[in-house]
């Protein structure tokens, strides 16, 4: 049987396992609402769906696998009401959700798992928190097989602080106390593949590596890996910073992965901010 993946908003994280799931004779359907980017993924081997402006239903029926990864906006998740009748008939094999561990809110610095109340510290978590129980109010009402990732902050190819550092432009930004986590791209794939072939409804999976870190620690891995000057510190109040920027620094928390690797089996490929950048480097050098 065929396998197909519709891709709700097929941006960077998806486009990182559609290169997983292509060679394996998937066929990956993705939205997105530039026609410019249509053929962007067409070339990458993925069908485009330009969305809004056309009717998602027949790309519904078809999928056996739906990946939603786009931002909630002040309405709610942009897909869902023009997905839900379609989908509640479509019953797909497996359905996953992109959330954001933003949903956990600020722990000063203390670990956070999947069981942890959810008290989000901005809008924008709150947006994220609403968009998981609409899909999980779907799912119960429709049983449809429910996956949600809290992802936390994402790096890889195309987005690491190795350009910034080069430009001179990057700042340690202290703020006493703060820390985050993140995960690099890749292993965002072969953690949505890994749930993908060992379906679980119902489940909730923190997508992390296993060492928090103040992100100045991180520009200065960086800096030291290229061979360049630390970057100037700037404490947190005195920081020029957008406000989405500076909204981030209003949590501060440690978040655990142990599930993704009891329940599904994953080896990080990059268990921690040092290899996730030093591959990177390694492969635009090579590149």
């Amino acid at each position: 049987m065929t396998r197909t993946l519709l891709s709700l908003g097929h941006g960077y994280t998806a486009r990182a396992l559609a290169r997983r799931l292509l060679p394996q004779g998937w066929t990956v359907l993705g939205t997105t609402r530039s026609p410019d980017k249509a053929e962007a993924l067409r070339a990458e081997g993925v069908t485009p769906l330009v969305w809004p402006g056309s009717d998602l239903a027949p790309a519904v029926v078809q999928a056996t696998h739906v990946l939603a990864s786009a931002a909630p906006g002040a309405e709610g998740d942009p897909f869902l009401p023009h997905i839900a009748e379609t989908l509640r008939d479509a019953r797909p094999e497996w359905v996953g959700y992109l959330s954001t561990t933003g949903v956990y809110g600020d722990h000063q610095g203390g670990w956070v798992d999947e069981t942890t109340p959810l008290t989000p510290a901005t809008r924008r978590g709150q947006m994220r928190v609403e968009a998981e129980a609409a899909w999980q109010a779907l799912a119960a009402e429709a049983g449809l097989p429910l996956h949600i990732f809290r992802i936390a902050g994402i790096y890889g190819p195309g987005r690491g602080p190795f350009a910034k550092v080069r430009a001179g432009t990057a700042r340690r930004i202290i703020k006493e106390g703060q820390v985050f986590s993140r995960i690099h791209v890749e292993d965002i794939a072969q953690v949505l593949a890994a749930s993908i072939a060992r379906p679980n409804p119902g489940a909730i999976y923190n997508l992390c590596d296993d060492d928090p870190a103040p992100p100045q620690d991180v520009l200065a891995h960086a800096a030291e890996l290229l061979g360049l000057p630390l970057p100037p510190a700037v404490a947190f109040d005195d920081a020029e910073m957008t406000p989405m920027a500076r909204s981030f620094y209003a949590e501060s928390k440690r978040v655990r992965n142990d599930r993704i690797k009891d329940e599904l089996g994953v080896d990080l490929l990059y268990p921690d901010y040092r290899t996730g950048l030093a591959a990177l480097l390694r492969e635009a050098s090579e590149g």
